[in-house]
C-alpha cells in the first residue's frame, strides 16, 4: 500500500480560511484587518493572512470578565 506524505501546513490563509479558523464571519475578519487588529498581506490583488498573525491576534485577546 502506497502512503502519501502528510500535507504541508499552509503559511498563508485566505480571509475566509482565517475567518473559519477564528470561528467568526468573513465580514468581521475584514473589519479586523481594516482596523489593524489583524495583520494581513497583499499578493497582487489577493489578501492573505499569515498563520503567525492569527496566533498573534488570538494571543492579544483578553478573556471576558
Amino acid at each position: 500500500m502506497d502512503t502519501a506524505p502528510p500535507p504541508t501546513p499552509k503559511l498563508l490563509l485566505t480571509v475566509e480560511e482565517a475567518a473559519d479558523a477564528l470561528g467568526i464571519g468573513r465580514t468581521t475578519t475584514f473589519a479586523l484587518i481594516r482596523q489593524g487588529a489583524l495583520a494581513s498581506v497583499r499578493i497582487g490583488r489577493l489578501r492573505r493572512v499569515r498563520t503567525a498573525d492569527l496566533a498573534t491576534y488570538t494571543a492579544s485577546l483578553t478573556p471576558a470578565a
